[in-house]
């Protein structure tokens, strides 16, 4: 039955808790828990905390040094982010057919850091808003 109220925030906490544990205990046996551990693998210690307290990671362009975040998604997911953290634009790329999230989010972090002007030269652009990234789904 759908919900027709937000939910508190000490419900909040539990959603989070059990899909973190979830994700720690059975989801390898899936393909989006087996890309969410790839992608893990690939991230960076301070990215890896990152993604697993903020549920987003970010990357430092390769070729511009411009910092960009990355939240789960597979789509309009990516956003650069001024000297202050805040979304300055939002950008649209992924790979080619259906993968996991966590494989998108993984080709996003190696183009971005290691081709970064062939990325962007794909990428939709869009001017983001608070909300459209404050609502994604935490994974880490």
């Amino acid at each position: 039955m759908p919900r027709s109220t937000p939910p508190r925030t000490g419900e909040r906490s539990r959603v989070r808790a059990t899909r973190a544990l979830f994700i720690k205990h059975g989801a390898e046996r899936t393909p989006e828990g087996r890309s969410l551990l790839l992608l893990r693998e690939w991230l960076s210690p301070a990215q890896r905390a990152q993604f697993g307290k903020k549920g987003y990671f970010e990357v430092i362009g390769g070729e511009t040094g411009k910092r960009y975040r990355i939240y789960p998604g597979a789509i309009s997911n990516v956003c650069e982010i001024d000297e202050k953290g805040r979304p300055k634009l939002g950008l649209c790329f992924r790979t080619l057919g259906e993968l996991p999230i966590g494989d998108v989010m993984l080709a996003q972090k190696i183009a971005l850091e290691s081709s970064e002007s062939s990325a962007l030269a794909v990428a939709r652009r869009f001017l983001p808003n608070g909300f459209w990234f404050r609502g994604s789904r935490l994974l880490g």
